[in-house]
């Protein structure tokens, strides 16, 4: 029946105008390559962050704890809004929250470069996690509110490769401006994209919801999730510092595993939950979750140690360091769209497991990788790690956010988003520790081994930290003798604790792989209605 408003006269121009926006909304690509450029500002952000905390840290005058606040309050906000963002785009609008997201986080970026302070930074940098919480799960929301389940995987395929790359770039991307310009450039090139992204999303964006009527928000459930996830990433990421055994540690990743199962009971015995449960009577869904959190375990958590590799015990420079690390990107820009190309033809039962021994394969092949070793040896481990993580990213992300109805797309893009934190978060501190913990037990003998007097390699073990983290504790009055001599055997006992990382990771792997097989039944891993 024809509207009889007159707030919008009819005219030719707007007759011809609102048939052309409602075709540029309708164009289902032009909403990916929207949410491209939210997406790749906060990838990006993650990984770049990590190049300039040195110079944070030496132009703020900033403790080694306050520094590693810049990068944990981030966490700690992020995965305590991804779901909630989620599920606010799901009942409100995936487009408004996501633009919501894109706007706060370009302005908090800005405010970190002008806060002047390390507490400033950690403040904005928080208050960016919590901007990027709203944004990141409604890219996968509106991805599947617009994509037909037949071409959905190939969304999620090249929405895989946009992440894996910009976090793959962040490296150079950091490197080139902490080195060219300042530290507050990391984060002022989120401006010039965030505008980009905010003027397109406005043009192209479609607006989708639930028709959710006067449904209850879940505050309970919210204050419980929250609280929940807080506490376990809090214990995760201080587990490095505090010890994997220390009652801090434990306590706090205890009381937030408590709180996460009252968490899951309350949300079965509420009529409108933040999370419906019934989403984990997929097993698709559920092992997709699962290996999602061990995709980026390895990803970041391999990325963080082999940049300490590269940079301070083979002395490369950010950049170079960047530029080794390019077969990584180039092998997930290839093996996104091949994994959801494969995962669309065969479900991800078989692109899973696939995968999964990529990348264990990856980590086995850097068992052959000493102080020394030439390129030659580098490369296929970073090619192999980049079509696994590719492959497994495109197939987990389809398993979770395709396996979920259409109406529950932004509290599955959460999930899928939270999982994928808490997984990269656990990377980086369990590897850094199993590092830490055999540097400890291996540097004084391989400082003798290499020629350093008994008495100097026993006082040297109080540098085990710096040597964990591929710094060798030399100083400008050594002989040049010694020097050598402390510089190869605590490259050597750095080598060590790399070696047990990518063992226990390569093990993770196959375990994942194993997982994704037998769980994963054929024919059970079709996409759920709309």
């Amino acid at each position: 029946m024809p509207s009889t408003s007159v707030d919008h006269p009819t005219t030719p121009a707007a007759e011809t105008a609102e048939p052309a926006v409602r075709r540029l909304r309708s164009n289902p690509w032009l909403t990916l390559l929207a949410v491209a450029f939210g997406l790749f500002m906060v990838q990006l952000d993650g990984s770049v962050v990590a190049i300039a905390n040195p110079e944070i840290g030496s132009d703020l005058h900033a403790s080694t704890a306050q520094l590693q606040w810049v990068t944990n309050s981030y966490l700690l906000a992020l995965a305590a809004t991804l779901i909630l963002g989620g599920k606010l785009g799901d009942r409100f609008g995936r487009r408004t929250y996501y633009l919501v997201g894109v706007a706060g986080f370009t302005l908090a970026s800005v405010a970190i470069g002008l806060a002047g302070s390390i507490e400033g930074v950690v403040a904005f940098r928080a208050l960016q996690g919590a901007f990027g919480g709203l944004l990141m799960p409604n890219t996968l929301g509106l991805l599947r509110s617009v994509f037909p389940p037949k071409k959905f995987g190939m969304a999620v395929g090249i929405w895989a490769m946009v992440s894996a790359v910009a976090t793959a770039l962040g490296p150079i991307v950091g490197g080139l401006l902490v080195e060219s310009v300042n530290w507050e450039s990391v984060f002022y090139i989120n401006a010039p994209i965030g505008v980009i992204a905010i003027v397109f999303g406005i043009v192209v964006l479609p607006e989708s919801r639930n028709a959710a009527g006067r449904e209850r928000f879940d505050i309970p459930g919210l204050v419980l999730l929250a609280l929940g996830l807080l506490a376990v990433v809090f214990g995760v990421v201080k587990g490095e510092t505090w010890g994997w055994t220390s009652a801090g540690t434990l306590g706090s990743v205890a009381a937030g595993l408590v709180l996460l199962l009252v968490f899951g009971w309350f949300e079965t015995r509420v009529e409108h939950p933040l999370l419906p449960m019934r989403l984990f009577r997929n097993r698709a869904l559920t092992i997709g979750a699962i290996i999602t959190a061990l995709n980026f375990f390895v990803m970041l958590g391999v990325i963080f140690f082999v940049m300490l590799y590269l940079q301070n015990v083979r002395g490369f420079t950010p950049v170079e360091a960047g530029v080794r690390t390019l077969p990584l990107s180039l092998a997930s820009l290839v093996a996104s769209p091949l994994g959801a190309a494969l995962t669309q033809r065969f479900g991800p039962r078989l692109t899973m497991p696939l995968g999964m021994l990529l990348q264990a394969a990856s980590c086995f092949g850097m068992l052959t990788w000493q102080t020394d070793s030439s390129y030659a040896t580098m490369w296929p481990p970073f090619i192999a790690l980049g079509l696994g993580v590719g492959m497994v990213m495109a197939a987990s992300s389809d398993a979770i956010v395709g396996n979920a109805p259409v109406r529950d797309g932004g509290v599955a893009g959460g999930l899928q988003a939270t999982t994928l934190q808490i997984g990269g978060a656990l990377g980086t501190s369990v590897l850094v520790s199993l590092i830490s913990s055999k540097v400890g037990s291996t540097l004084t003998g391989e400082l003798t081994g290499a020629g350093v007097p008994s008495a100097v390699a026993h006082g040297l073990l109080e540098a085990k930290d710096a040597v964990a983290m591929g710094v060798a504790p030399v100083s400008g009055d050594m002989p040049a003798g010694l020097r050598a001599a402390v510089v190869e055997g605590s490259g050597q006992a750095f080598m060590n604790g790399v070696h047990v990382a990518v063992i226990v990771t390569g093990v993770l792997c196959v375990l994942g792989a194993a997982l994704a097989a037998v769980g994963i039944r054929r024919g059970a891993d079709q996409p759920a209605g709309h």
